[in-house]
């Protein structure tokens, strides 16, 4: 692990320096922004419309949780002229502060300033020590309505602090994204307002503490200090959710199905595939209250 750190950081030098001499010098190309993840390509790129390209460092179908990069991406990261970051995902607790020591003309920027953050103890997603949070924060912060219009603002300051010749520009158009953010709220509270609604669910990974603080729900973890539940423990996962009367189970492609299986085999809930990573924010959150609220 240490040596392949090392090897990628060398990597990233040589692309900051070849950035330096040919793209970053070029005037008749945008500059770019590395963000972590697709959610917060959604956000900059709403903001940021046609004045920089942004690039996502963790590709599709993968744990920022755990990612380490690749060459190329250190190679886009070190043509990049700013890195906004989601804020405590185990990805940039493990390589950040090592990256951007050795890429001083890159500016970074913490998109989750001023969340009102979840903190959990044994909030862990790796057995390997150097990829855990550390700090407790809940990292999914992109998976709310509330945070969403934070996230944005720090985008918009950031964007305007980049480049402030176009700082009406970026207002314009985090204003158009604060309506989206607004309209998604307000679609997702006419669900929940109906008697349908269900104040349980069960989710193998816990990346949707904030929506369940948005909305009152109670979510439900299989997963047990961030790794697989023993027997004992899937055994009280089973009773519990009897108890809350839970019929829906959310998996992620990143992470094994069995364990929920096995849960919904026992009490009947239905097993929901969704994608909190998914690039089109509003569908995803606006899809996630729908499978609560809606039966087969």
């Amino acid at each position: 692990m240490r040596k392949s750190i090392y090897l990628l950081i060398i990597i990233l030098c040589c692309a900051a320096c070849e950035g330096k001499r040919n793209g970053n010098n070029n005037d008749s190309e945008k500059p770019a922004i590395a963000v972590t993840i697709e959610p917060q390509r959604y956000f900059t790129e709403a903001i940021a419309g046609d004045k920089f390209d942004v690039v996502t460092i963790v590709p599709k179908g993968v744990s920022p949780e755990t990612y380490d990069p690749t060459p190329q991406q250190l190679v886009e990261l070190g043509k990049s002229k700013a890195f906004f970051r989601i804020g405590h995902i185990g990805f940039e607790k493990v390589w950040m502060e090592r990256l951007l020591e050795n890429t001083p003309h890159i500016q970074d920027f913490d998109t989750s300033k001023d969340i009102n953050f979840i903190f959990d103890e044994h909030h862990h997603h790796h057995n390997d020590e150097a990829h855990s949070c550390g700090d407790g924060v809940e990292p999914h912060i992109w998976n709310s309505t509330e945070n969403a219009y934070i996230i944005a603002r720090n985008t918009y300051k950031a964007l305007s602090q980049l480049d402030k010749e176009n700082e009406t520009y970026y207002l314009q158009r985090y204003d158009s994204l604060c309506q989206v953010i607004a309209q998604t709220d307000s679609i997702i509270c006419g669900m929940f307002s109906k008697p349908k609604k269900r104040q349980a669910f069960m989710i193998y990974h816990p990346a949707l503490s904030y929506f369940a603080r948005d909305y009152g729900l109670l979510q439900i973890s299989i997963e047990e200090g961030g790794k697989e539940p023993s027997p004992a423990h899937l055994k009280n996962l089973i009773d519990f959710c009897r108890n809350q009367k839970v019929d829906v189970i959310f998996i992620q492609p990143e992470f094994d199905a069995r364990n929920a299986e096995i849960v919904a085999k026992e009490t009947g809930a239905r097993i929901i595939p969704i994608n909190p990573l998914n690039y089109n924010w509003q569908q995803e959150m606006i899809s996630i209250a729908k499978a609560l609220t809606t039966k087969e």
